[in-house]
């Protein structure tokens, strides 16, 4: 058995219960999963995937995700949206996708599986540069937001842009660096878009080598110091693709961030190191 946390990127997983659209374009749409069982309706969970917002990267990579929170009774879209090095991906396109989404897929969501979702606004789960994405969406749409589960996110756009992660991907998505568009920059940073009113958990890996922890660490200081209600989970030992693999040593504290935002503190006490 391989090793490489990278296969998670191509692990099978079980067909979504149905595609719907949230909008006219081919990439404007999401994959929606059941929940298993018979329980009380639950908000929808939306999974926005990372990938640096290359058109290389799609949804299909979150599908082991979207169907481990599925079969613990969670309702769950996989949205997807418009990329860069694809018709319409990039400045704007790409963050108007994203928020577009956010807004209608819990009334599509409730259609489609009637009696599962709650009226409830949903929970982001946003993965590297869909981290980004879904701290973006509940800066811009808070009363759309329930909750935030950052996992490695990029959360400071123009430090990324001085590191360039992954050979200049964010000056592809915005159309230049900081001194450029700094419009763009104000517009889309979460670092520029602090305090967030949503609640939001951050969890990171300390061995990450595709997002630097630092960016977790100052986004996070910067969030509460502004009166965000936001926390930082620490994984000593972890890396960047664990977190969105089940059956990772990552998988429980991802799990237990996520159960957080549904009201049980408890889960986040018991995470450890955290801020």
């Amino acid at each position: 058995m391989s090793t490489d946390p990278r296969d998670v990127l191509t692990r099978p997983a079980p067909a979504p219960d149905v595609t719907v659209a949230y909008g006219d374009r081919p990439d404007q749409l999401a994959d929606l999963r059941r929940p298993a069982g018979s329980g009380p309706a639950r908000p929808l969970v939306i999974v926005v995937h990372g990938g640096f917002w290359r058109a290389e990267y799609d949804r299909s990579h979150t599908g082991p995700m979207a169907a481990a929170l599925a079969a613990l009774g969670h309702p769950v879209a996989q949205v997807e949206y418009r990329r860069t090095g694809q018709p319409g991906g990039g400045w704007p396109g790409t963050l108007t996708d994203v928020l577009a989404g956010v807004a209608a897929l819990p009334g599509l969501a409730a259609a489609a599986l009637p009696g599962r979702v709650s009226a409830a606004p949903p929970i982001l789960v946003g993965h590297s540069a869909g981290g980004h994405l879904a701290l973006y969406a509940a800066a811009q749409a808070p009363a759309t937001v329930g909750g935030v589960l950052a996992l490695a996110p990029v959360a400071d756009l123009a430090e990324a842009y001085r590191l360039d992660l992954d050979g200049g991907a964010v000056a592809a998505l915005l159309g230049g660096g900081p001194a450029e568009v700094p419009d763009r920059y104000a517009a889309t940073d979460p670092s520029a878009l602090v305090p967030i009113r949503v609640r939001t958990v951050v969890v990171h890996g300390t061995l990450d080598r595709q997002v630097p922890i630092a960016m977790s660490r100052s986004w996070v200081a910067a969030a509460r110091a502004a009166g965000s209600q936001a926390t930082l989970v620490e994984l000593p030992e972890s890396e960047h693709f664990g977190l969105i693999a089940p059956g990772s040593s990552a998988w429980p504290t991802v799990l237990d961030a996520l159960r957080s935002l549904h009201g049980d503190l408890r889960g986040i006490d018991a995470a450890s190191p955290s801020r």
